[in-house]
C-alpha cells in the first residue's frame, strides 16, 4: 500500500501519507491518533484496496475530514481539551471549523495570506486586512518557549464575521526580524485574551517536535510495509513507544533535578534505555536464523520491485 509523491529526495518515491493528532498539556504532549490518508485514486480501485487490505467500507476522506473524526474520537474518550489548533490545510476547511464550532472547540488555525474572512465591509483577503492596521495594533508576545529561548514575535487581531455565534478574529504574526507575516483563523464560544490565541498557535510546533521524536526515538518512519493492517500496527506500537516517553519525562520533571542538571529528556531516556537494558540472551543460531529472514525477505522484496518496473516500462 503506497501513493508515489515527489519530494525531497529529488525523485518519485512510494509512502504512506496519514494525519495524526497530537494531544498537548502543560506536563508534555505525544502523538494519540492517526488515520491514514488514501486517494481518490486508491478508493475507486477496488482489486488494488482488497490487495492491500483495505476494509470495503473505507470511504475517501479529505484531511481535515479525517482530522476532525480523530478530534471527535478524542473527545468522545474524555481527553480534557479546550483548543484545536493546525495549519493551513486545516484552517481553510470550512467542514472542520464548523465541526469544531459544534463541539464548541474553541480553535487556532492557520490560514494562507490569501484567505478570505467576512467583515464589517464585506469579504477581503487575510494580507489585505492586515495591510490596514496601524502600528500601534501590534503587539510583542511570546509564542511559548523553544530550543533556544522564548520565541517573540508581534502580533496584532482583528474581529471578523460580525454576527455569526461565538468570537471569530483573524490573527496576525510578524517576525521581528523578517517582516513576515503569517495568518491564523480563531474561534472561541467566548470572549478570549490575546495572549491565549498567541499561547494556542505556538502549541501547534509540538506536532512537528512530536514527529522528529517519533522518527528519531520511535522508529515511525522505518516500517516497510505495504497493507492496512501492518501499517496500523507498526505506527501504533511506535506511538505507545513515544507515549511512553512522554510519561518517563513528564514523571522525572515532576521533582528538581539534581543541581547544574535539566532534567531528563525524551530522548535521554531513550538514550539511557539503549544503554542500560540487559541485551537479550540470544545465541548464534537466532543471530543467523534473522540473518536468512532478512535475506529471504530483501531477496522477494527485489523480486516484486523488478517484475512490477517490467510491467510499466515499455
Amino acid at each position: 500500500m503506497a501513493r508515489q509523491y515527489t519530494g525531497t529526495a529529488g525523485r518519485v518515491e512510494n509512502a504512506q501519507v496519514a494525519v495524526y493528532l497530537t494531544y498537548a498539556a502543560p506536563g508534555g504532549h505525544a502523538l494519540i491518533d492517526r488515520e491514514l490518508y488514501l486517494p481518490q485514486s486508491w478508493i475507486r480501485d477496488k482489486r488494488r484496496c482488497a490487495a492491500a487490505g483495505i476494509p470495503d467500507s473505507t470511504m475517501f476522506a479529505t484531511k481535515p475530514a479525517l482530522a476532525l473524526r480523530m478530534i471527535g474520537r478524542a473527545l468522545d474518550a474524555g481527553a480534557p481539551a479546550a483548543w484545536a489548533t493546525g495549519d493551513e490545510v486545516y484552517g481553510g476547511d470550512p467542514g472542520l471549523r464548523t465541526g469544531l464550532q459544534k463541539r464548541q472547540l474553541g480553535y487556532v488555525l492557520a490560514v494562507a495570506k490569501s484567505h478570505p474572512v467576512g467583515t464589517a465591509a464585506g469579504s477581503l483577503r487575510a494580507d489585505a486586512l492586515a495591510a490596514k492596521l496601524p502600528p500601534r495594533s501590534w503587539q510583542r508576545l511570546s509564542a511559548g518557549p523553544g530550543a533556544k529561548g522564548q520565541r517573540w514575535y508581534d502580533w496584532s487581531w482583528i474581529v471578523i464575521e460580525p454576527g455569526r455565534p461565538g468570537c471569530h478574529w483573524l490573527l496576525i504574526r510578524r517576525n521581528r526580524h523578517t517582516r513576515e507575516l503569517a495568518f491564523y483563523r480563531c474561534h472561541a464560544p467566548r470572549w478570549t485574551p490575546l495572549a491565549t490565541l498567541v499561547k494556542i498557535a505556538g502549541i501547534r510546533w509540538s506536532t512537528e517536535e512530536n514527529f522528529q521524536a517519533g522518527k528519531g526515538l520511535a522508529g515511525l518512519d522505518e516500517h516497510q510495509v505495504r497493507t492496512w493492517t501492518s501499517w496500523h500496527r507498526w505506527v501504533t506500537l511506535a506511538m505507545l513507544a513515544l507515549a511512553f516517553l512522554t510519561v518517563a519525562a513528564l514523571a522525572e520533571h515532576a521533582q528538581p533535578p539534581p543541581p547544574g542538571m535539566i532534567p531528563l529528556t525524551r530522548n535521554e531516556i531513550a538514550h539511557l534505555a539503549v544503554a542500560l537494558l540487559p541485551p537479550p540472551a540470544r545465541g548464534q543460531g537466532h543471530r543467523t536464523h534473522w540473518s536468512n529472514w532478512r535475506r529471504r525477505h530483501q531477496y522477494h522484496a527485489r523480486a516484486c520491485h523488478y517484475r512490477r518496473q517490467a510491467t510499466r516500462d515499455p
